[in-house]
């Protein structure tokens, strides 16, 4: 199985040129509100990026990145095999470039990626097929409900959910990301989707925990937790309602 190259690094004030061969994220682990970055022009583009914030640069990007405070940095590069091998469809040359905040799961695995070897072969192998997993799901198109949302508030709302499934996703908190009272978010998202947000979240939450069941060796209560249910008992009645079986059982499968 192809390899994904992790590293963590202190760089020094500075920059320089840089070209991309595999699609790569990067997390900053420092605050850098001077950050500057070009992405295949001259043309110099002012990031500021806060510490866990970061970028997702397709295959073949490359450009001339600056900072001006030392840097502490972790990145990833996922080779396309392996994205093929987790299920993306799409060239990962073509990917458009994310800049700013990270899905929370892709994130907490790209910072702990550097360690994955100490767990030993089998389980950086299964690490790695993981973080390739969620990279690939992130990139795939929107679901038909999510893609055919005109209101670009309930877009930015849908965005919200899937980036945040660990946090309370409040009814209250969703419809101020959409600007709108909490009465008239629920209406139109339902008239939207065909869901209530509730339902919305729970399903994007299950849906999560299903691949990460059958792509890692997290616990059932660590997966739960990251999906944002903190009972455990819960989550299972949930997830059994959704997929008419356990999650032991959908490991197992």
């Amino acid at each position: 199985m192809p390899a994904l190259i992790a590293t963590t690094a202190s760089l020094p004030a500075g920059g320089g040129p840089y070209r991309l061969e595999s699609l790569s994220i990067g997390v900053f682990l420092t605050d850098q509100p001077s950050h500057r970055l070009t992405i295949g022009s001259d043309r110099a583009r002012h990031l500021p990026l806060s510490r866990h914030q970061g970028w997702v640069l397709p295959a073949g990007a490359e450009g001339h990145c600056a900072f001006d405070a030392a840097l502490d940095l972790a990145t990833v590069s996922l080779p396309t095999r392996l994205l093929r091998d987790a299920g993306l469809e799409a060239d990962p040359s073509a990917v458009a470039p994310i800049i700013g905040e990270l899905d929370p799961l892709l994130l907490q695995m790209v910072i702990q990626a550097d360690g994955f070897a100490a767990g030993g072969t089998l389980y950086a192998e299964t690490m790695a097929q993981a973080l390739a997993a969620q990279m690939a799901r992130l990139l795939r198109p929107a679901e038909p409900a999510a893609a055919a949302i005109d209101d670009r508030r309930l877009r930015r709302a849908v965005e919200h959910i899937r980036a945040h499934l660990a946090e309370d996703l409040s009814l209250e908190g969703m419809a101020a990301v959409a600007t709108m009272s909490p009465s008239h978010f629920a209406r139109a998202f339902k008239q939207a989707t065909g869901q209530s947000p509730l339902k919305f979240v729970i399903g994007a939450r299950l849906e999560t925990a299903m691949a990460l069941l059958r792509t890692t060796r997290l616990t059932v209560a660590e997966i739960a937790y990251r999906v944002g249910y903190n009972d455990v008992p819960r989550f299972t009645q949930h997830f059994r309602r959704r997929f008419g079986m356990t999650p032991g059982a959908a490991r197992q499968g």
